[in-house]
């Protein structure tokens, strides 16, 4: 959804540079959109880890002053969202922490279904824990683990987890990135150009080009690389059976950024063509096109070139908008969305309007989007969604409500479209998303957002403890 309903996490990770931390931030702010709630960068120097972490935005958090706090040629960094544990200082990563072993740091991307399990096991052999995180149950089963090495200890506890994990690990200068069997969250491996031996991992490839890598290639599904300090790369597998790739479809829908390339698939090309087959599917007698921004821009511009309809911005988003803000005493109907879009009218006036949108989670930002396109004179709203209805949770990283919230949970497409006054809702058929994100038997991707058919298996979590720690 335009405005934020979905919740992500972004990983980053460099060795062998003069420059880990300056770029490790640069990286950060290129995946900025997978989370804003909090962000870190940890460094290591060989013999001891630096850490800064900070609720906020990354370019308010990092600083020259920051920066040179992070000592060291290897780094990992992260972007958080809140998928599992809240919205908490001691939930920020990357998470570090010392055990005989020595000092490592982890970032993930994902959420494990067997957490809580795990966690009421570990606490009742007198694990303590610092923060609610499901990341944190990795580092302790790694402490517990007998295992000498660090990969090997790594492999006991991914052996024992669940659910869906991109992850990125600073073990003295050297780092490890991981991939879930299924490989649901995307993490690709680059190269800095023109430093021998400076390799870089990150949960998109734009944060390559900020920071002038060349992509080399995606991890696979359940692979493991170790990369030393001098950049020599050893592969490893997650010790479980193999499991079928479930690469998850709404990177491509709204996650991923439209100038990223995942699993040799171009986002913004993958959106193109959901537009187009939209409107192969759902045509449209209308006199103009207007996306909602950001996420429906490329696939708005693809259903008018498949439609022959003009393409305008007909609502202009402000950037600005801070995470809070001071609303009038005097009500202003749906003023949270007129501070962050505003119509543009003379474009919409007397017009019928098709709007593109993502995708509809409970259907009150949409009810007040079409409102405001009302207000600004259009003569008809027709809602366009370029990906099918959303009809159950995910469990695998993204933070979407319960089934009950849900509008097309229990709402057709056109009760949908009279409880958010539009004159009609189309969605994109399941089968048009999967032609349009070059779905192969090789290709699969995870759709259980809109199928119910989760690939691995809803863990009940325990409800044992009944007090939390809070942090203010």
């Amino acid at each position: 959804m335009a405005l934020g309903s979905w919740r992500m996490c972004g990983v980053f990770g460099i060795v062998n540079h003069p420059e880990a931390a300056n770029l490790s931030y640069l990286g950060l702010h290129a995946l900025q959109h997978r989370g804003q709630e909090s962000a870190g960068v940890v460094t290591s120097d060989g013999g001891t880890l630096h850490a800064v972490r900070k609720m906020g935005l990354v370019a308010d958090i990092f600083n020259e002053r920051k920066l040179a706090l992070l000592p060291g040629r290897a780094a990992v960094g992260h972007v958080r969202y809140t998928t599992a544990g809240g919205s908490l200082p001691k939930n920020m990563q990357p998470l570090a922490a010392e055990s005989r072993h020595g000092a490592i740091a982890i970032a993930h991307n994902g959420n494990l279904v067997n957490a809580e399990s795990l966690r009421a096991e570990l606490e009742d052999q007198g694990a303590i824990f610092a923060s609610n995180s499901d990341t944190e149950v990795i580092l302790q089963l790694m402490a517990r683990s007998p295992a000498k090495s660090v990969i090997e200890r790594l492999g006991d506890a991914l052996g024992r987890i669940r659910g869906a994990y991109s992850l990125v690990l600073l073990a003295g200068e050297s780092i490890i990135a991981v991939r879930d069997p299924h490989g649901f969250r995307p993490l690709v491996l680059g190269r800095m150009r023109g430093v021998d031996g400076s390799l870089v991992v990150a949960s998109e490839t734009s944060a390559f080009d900020l920071i002038n890598a060349e992509r080399v290639r995606d991890l696979e599904p359940g692979e493991i690389l170790v990369i030393s300090a001098r950049g020599e790369v050893t592969q490893h597998r997650v010790p479980v059976p193999r499991s079928p790739a479930r690469r998850c479809v709404f990177e491509h829908v709204y996650f991923a950024r439209p100038d990223s390339l995942l699993d040799e698939v171009s986002v913004y090309e993958a959106r193109v063509a959901m537009g187009e087959q939209l409107a192969a599917e759902a045509p449209t007698d209308a006199d103009v096109v207007i996306p909602v921004p950001d996420s429906g821009v490329v696939a708005a511009m693809g259903f008018a070139r498949a439609s022959g309809l003009p393409f305008e911005m007909g609502l202009i988003r402000n950037h600005y908008v801070g995470r809070t803000f001071i609303e009038p005493k005097d009500s202003i109907r749906h003023f949270g969305v007129k501070l962050k879009l505003n119509p543009v009218p003379r474009l919409m006036a007397g017009k019928r309007v098709v709007v593109v949108d993502d995708s509809i989670v409970r259907g009150t930002t949409s009810r007040k989007i079409v409102k405001l396109i009302r207000d600004a004179g259009a003569r008809e709203v027709h809602l366009r969604v370029s990906s099918p209805p959303i009809v159950w949770p995910c469990y695998y990283g993204i933070d979407t409500p319960t089934r009950s919230e849900l509008i097309a949970a229990s709402h057709s497409p056109d009760e949908v479209a009279r409880y958010i006054t539009a004159d009609s809702v189309v969605y994109l058929s399941h089968a048009g998303l999967m032609k349009a994100v070059r779905e192969t038997g090789e290709q699969v991707y995870c759709n259980a957002c809109f199928t119910g058919e989760y690939p691995v298996q809803i863990v009940t979590q325990p409800t044992r403890r009944q007090l939390r720690l809070v942090e203010v």
